[in-house]
């Protein structure tokens, strides 16, 4: 891990209250799809705690830029990431995290919750760039479509690969959250599936719960617990990725 220095090259809305950032990738930077980066503003404003957060990269490794994804909370860290010009130069750490799709060929199960689905676009995209090998379902629950991240590009994936399997839920039109039994539909005919489970921390909490009363051993679940940081962490301390 190191700290490169990076250039902004645009950004856009990609669901209600959500924005993507796209940013140069600096020479020889490696990573694994699912991993994150820590993203620190060469001026914060006052506000902005230490002008730093830990994003899940949702680029794929194999693309030729970087791309983060984020809530886009009241904070001083995002009001100004989100005025920054293109060609504005942002620090860069990492990669850091192990939440990544293995090379087993066990069929993947991801549930994933609001903007936890960041990671799972990393992992899909390299995913789908390199055929699929192995079965991967998705489960992701939002309150409403408008809420959902990528979600005509999830589709579009779901289409074009009989691999892939897209299960969504949005709570407010109906839906419920992913439970036992919604599991269990979803994975009927997977033999020794794996389980990512990624977003805020009650759901991930959760969702472990239901896992292991389905019988799931917990040496078959990774997660990742998404918080709100608003200080970066200590240089000691490997960062979770940050999706409030």
């Amino acid at each position: 891990m190191s700290i490169h220095e990076v250039k902004l090259r645009g950004h856009q809305t990609v669901a209600e209250g959500t924005m993507a950032f796209r940013l140069s990738k600096p020479d020889g930077f490696v990573f694994k799809a699912g991993q994150a980066i820590r993203l620190e503003l060469v001026d914060p404003p006052a506000d902005a705690g230490q002008g730093s957060r830990t994003l899940s990269l949702v680029s794929a490794p194999f693309e030729q830029e970087l791309m983060v994804a984020t809530r886009m909370r009241d904070s001083g860290f995002k009001r100004t990431l989100k005025t920054l010009p293109g060609g504005a130069d942002i620090r860069i750490d990492g990669p850091f995290g192990d939440l990544t799709l293995g090379d087993t060929g066990q069929p993947a199960v991801f549930i994933a919750g609001g903007i936890g689905i960041t990671p799972f676009m990393s992992m899909l995209r390299q995913s789908a760039r390199d055929g699929m090998p192995h079965r991967i379902v998705l489960m992701y629950s939002n309150r409403r479509a408008q809420d959902s991240a990528f979600l005509e590009e999830l589709q579009e994936i779901a289409r074009a690969n009989a691999n892939f399997t897209l299960v969504t839920t949005m709570t407010e039109a109906g839906g419920s959250f992913v439970d036992a039994a919604m599991i269990a539909g979803a994975t009927k005919g997977l033999r020794a599936p794996i389980f990512y489970v990624a977003g805020p921390p009650a759901m991930v909490e959760a969702m472990k719960s239901v896992l292991e009363k389905a019988g799931v051993e917990d040496t078959d679940v990774r997660s990742e617990e998404f918080f709100g940081y608003e200080t970066a962490p200590a240089k000691d301390e490997v960062p979770r990725a940050e999706a409030a």
